[in-house]
């Protein structure tokens, strides 16, 4: 397929009800396996990425390093691989819209973009962020590839697991709300993950949603049934791999 051929397939996989399943992965050896398990695409974690190459996650690896294993990644496997972006390694429009134009010509037809600072605190402002948005959405305009834009809230992971997520998702939906505006084409809400709250943000925004298990053997039923088109899992893979690879190496050592 080409790249173009495999970004309208990407878009159209995500379904409310029926949500496409991407079980992340970090370098091509991962894509191939996932792909030997008739996955519909390719999705990178930008947690596993990092740290399978010994860094922290947050941008600490360096963009070119990002760049050649994507690479590696899409030639690996003739499927739509879509990249957790993180913040695109840039705060200002003009500097997003270059980095973008280097990761389509990866081959890639997807990224997650985020909206907290990276390596700072908080959330970007809401126009801010839709002008960030824009950036990207400017990008792939300029190539010519309709890259499926993932927009990512940290509204919750920032608020963590003990946090009061019901009185979040006002504030998710008026953020999903407006960056669709900007030309995002999903959103993703990771750590919300009760089903009630999911379903208020799949109403309430008029884009597919995509949720975070970070539990590999987790029932996706709940979640499809609130009405999700993306489940995605995050460093779960990575994490469930080195624990079964310290398991197996604890017999012989």
């Amino acid at each position: 397929m080409s790249q173009i051929e495999k970004a309208d397939v990407f878009r159209a996989l995500h379904v409310r009800g029926r949500p496409v399943i991407l079980y992340n992965i970090w370098d091509a050896g991962g894509a191939r396996a996932v792909a030997q398990a008739d996955a519909k695409a390719i999705a990178t974690g930008s947690m596993s990425v990092a740290a399978a190459q010994g860094y922290s996650d947050g941008e600490a690896i360096p963009l070119d390093f990002v760049l050649s294993l994507v690479t590696r990644i899409v030639a690996a496997v003739d499927l739509p691989v879509t990249v957790d972006f993180e913040g695109a390694y840039a705060a200002d429009p003009d500097t997003i819209r270059a980095n973008v134009a280097r990761l389509i010509r990866t081959g890639a037809i997807g990224l997650n973009f985020e909206d907290q600072v990276v390596g700072g605190s908080g959330l970007y402002p809401v126009e801010m962020q839709a002008a960030r948005i824009a950036a990207v959405r400017a990008a792939a305009k300029d190539s010519g590839v309709p890259m499926f834009i993932n927009a990512r809230t940290d509204l919750f992971l920032q608020a963590g697991d003990g946090g009061d997520h019901a009185t979040l998702v006002t504030a998710a939906i008026s953020r999903g709300r407006r960056y669709a505006e900007a030309g995002a084409d999903c959103f993703f809400v990771p750590l919300l993950g009760a089903p009630e709250l999911v379903a208020e943000v799949v109403a309430g925004v008029d884009l597919p949603v995509n949720v975070m298990v970070l539990d590999t053997g987790a029932d996706l039923a709940p979640l499809a049934a609130a009405g999700v088109a993306r489940v995605s899992f995050g460093p779960a893979p990575y994490l469930a791999r080195n624990r079964a690879l310290t398991e197996a190496a604890r017999k012989f050592i």
